[in-house]
């Protein structure tokens, strides 16, 4: 049973008036269990390991283990692999078990409930979705695939939407700023996407169909494994669907996604490393008053080599781009490609138990279309360093970038992370970390009639402090954090266009726990945001303050059960906070039967009590409706 599955998502543990006991009780239930478990672990002391399955196995194996199902390795937090409670961070990881049992259509739907992530959708299927992690704009994320960033340069967000979830083996999630590592817009945290890495020789095939509500189509097909010291996967993935509403009395808006997937790499016999990866996904979007044709694509290639015992070197280069032509009923044809291509070359130095990072990137954006852009290009060049230290029971992360962009100067980021373990199970955390979100195109170029962009906008800047522990045991694991972000310079509208008055400060508690009992894979986590425009003391747009989600999963034999409890507050749609939109809860429920060998049925039923709820509306025309009860049954074949 994976681990993936504890990056369950939030609740307040602020909660207020009426909603705290209730909180309270939701929130306490997994700490029952925990004791329940440790009863039952005691009483069993004595059964051989041969008597237990290999879950149960796994799950008695010391916590000085480098990494179990419920402290994952990652790699996104330092850009070194470390287990979650080592990487001195807020982290959560989806992995592959967790991404399948869930299949979720879209990426917003997969990070839905994530400790500290709120997702807000312009309705369902591929409708535009902006992701808020700890309260910070939806430009304020890094979003990643295989260490290639993907985003749109005009707005400055990538398009979640359009990303298929099949087509990646797990997902991570760091909460904090990480503009020491990669630059501009890792303000809230970073989200990065991995494609699969077969460890086992020979091929692999993956066959799913299915279909359901919406007259939804779906079907992937996969071929992956290693032959040698090569591996590889191809993948092919197609979603089509009549959608539905995005407004109240309005017709179904349709969507359809066909992605492919292309990943090899070869490691040489002294150790050397090449690789490339190349990912598109292409499709079309109706919307109300129009609908879009769309390109997602990423490519890249690297090379990677041990130049001593001590010293491996790695050169990066990558294109990203992001192609939107828009077809509206009142505007007519419009055209926008945005284009990042990257070189990063990053050097490792491993001094004993001690670690060193440094390197130098170069990336540059263009832009294209019909709309005729002051400038269509922009360069950043950075130079960065990180220190990984270890000196039991202390350890401690140190690192800095300059990085020198040819649209708004220069910027200089920094984090410092402290640890302090008093045992093998509890470690303490404390950080500081800088980071600022870049000026997009649209924000510095767009034509003077839209009496919009200014093109002296600086850059947003932010200092976060942060304060976590973390306990990690055999069976279980929980983690709280507190954290404060402070934003400068925010980019906000003025009388002559966008102007840099504004000020916020967001405040925050995260608390996550996750217990396997026996064939049970149960999780809870509760989460509260003060995310506070400091002017106005009004609370940013669209960012919900209190989340709650629950997850419970039962192994039955061939069989496998689950349910998943997502609950929020109410969120204001304007920076006034007039236009309140309410809060709501949904119950989204699953079964798996493997029927025959190497073959499994998956049925899921979303918002199962039909639940009408909005995350974003269109000011006083209409709100944005999120679909209602549906039900998916799909048939796979996987060797």
């Amino acid at each position: 049973m994976s681990s993936a599955f504890f990056a369950p998502a939030r609740l307040s543990v602020a909660c207020r008036s009426r909603g705290l006991r209730l909180c309270v009780g939701l929130a306490a239930a997994p700490w029952l269990l925990v004791s329940q478990a440790s009863a039952q672990q005691s009483a069993s002391s004595d059964v051989t390991t041969a008597e237990l399955s290999s879950v149960e196995q796994a799950s008695i194996e010391p916590t000085t283990e480098p990494a179990t199902e419920l402290d994952p390795l990652v790699v996104s937090a330092t850009l070194s692999p470390r287990t979650a409670s080592q990487s001195l961070s807020s982290v959560s990881v989806i992995d592959e078990e967790a991404l399948r049992r869930r299949d979720p259509v879209s990426i917003p739907d997969a990070l839905r409930g994530v400790p500290g992530v709120d997702v807000s959708t312009s309705g369902g299927f591929g409708k535009q979705a902006s992701v808020f992690i700890r309260g910070t704009d939806s430009s304020a994320t890094v979003m990643m695939i295989d260490g290639i960033r993907l985003r749109s340069a005009t707005t400055g967000a990538p398009a979640w939407q359009y990303l298929e979830p099949r087509m990646f083996e797990r997902i991570e999630v760091v909460r904090g700023p990480r503009g020491a590592l990669y630059g501009a817009d890792a303000v809230g945290g970073v989200v990065q996407l991995f494609t699969d890495k077969p460890d086992e020789q020979g091929p692999t095939p993956s066959v799913q169909l299915g279909t359901g509500s919406f007259n939804t189509q779906r079907a992937s097909a996969s071929l992956s494994g290693r032959e040698g010291g090569t591996s590889y996967q191809f993948s092919a993935t197609r979603l089509d669907s009549d959608g539905t509403e995005v407004r109240d009395g309005g017709e179904d808006k349709a969507y359809d996604n066909t992605s492919g997937l292309v990943s090899l790499s070869h490691t040489f016999d002294n150790g050397a490393n090449l690789g490339l990866l190349g990912l598109r996904a292409r499709g079309n979007n109706e919307y109300e008053g129009g609908d879009s044709d769309y390109v997602q694509q990423v490519a890249g290639v690297y090379a990677e080599m041990p130049v001593t015992d001590i010293w491996s070197s790695r050169l990066t280069l990558s294109e990203a781009r992001d192609e939107l032509e828009s077809h509206s009923e009142s505007f007519g044809t419009s055209v926008i490609d945005t284009e990042t291509r990257t070189a990063r070359w990053d050097n490792t130095l491993l001094l004993g138990a001690q670690e060193l990072i440094a390197g130098a990137e170069y990336q540059e954006d263009k832009v294209d279309g019909t709309t005729e852009y002051q400038e269509t290009s922009r360069d950043n060049v950075a130079v960065f360093a990180q220190a990984l230290m270890d000196f039991e029971p202390f350890s401690m992360q140190a690192g800095l970038r300059h990085d020198d962009n040819e649209a708004f100067g220069d910027e200089v980021t920094g984090h410092l992370a402290l640890g302090y373990a008093f045992d093998d199970q509890h470690t303490l955390r404390a950080s500081y970390g800088t980071a600022f979100r870049a000026p997009t195109f649209n924000d510095l170029y767009l034509p003077e009639f839209f009496n919009y962009s200014n093109s002296d906008l600086d850059a947003e800047e932010s200092e976060t402090w942060e304060l976590g522990l973390r306990g990690q045991y055999q069976r279980m694991f929980w983690d709280l954090a507190l954290y404060q972000t402070n934003v400068d310079d925010l980019i906000a509208s003025g009388d002559d266009g966008l102007v840099n008055v504004d000020e916020a400060r967001i405040r925050g508690v995260e608390l996550a726990t996750g217990l396997e009992l026996d064939q049970w894979t149960l999780a809870a986590s509760v989460a509260y945001t003060d995310p506070e425009d400091r002017d106005t003391g009004k609370q940013l747009r669209r960012r919900a303050s209190q989340t709650l989600r629950l997850d419970a999963d039962r192994q039955l034999g061939d069989w496998n059960l689950g349910a998943s409890f997502v609950a929020q507050d109410h969120r204001y749609n304007d920076v006034d906070n007039d236009e309140r939109l309410a809060g709501y809860g949904t119950l989204d429920l699953r079964a798996g039967w493997a029927f025959a060998p190497d073959w499994k049925a998956n049925l899921t039923l979303e918002n199962v009590f039909d639940r009408e709820y909005v995350t974003a509306s269109n000011g006083t025309l209409w709100d944005y409706e999120n679909p209602g009860r549906a039900a998916y049954l799909s048939v796979g074949f996987n060797l």
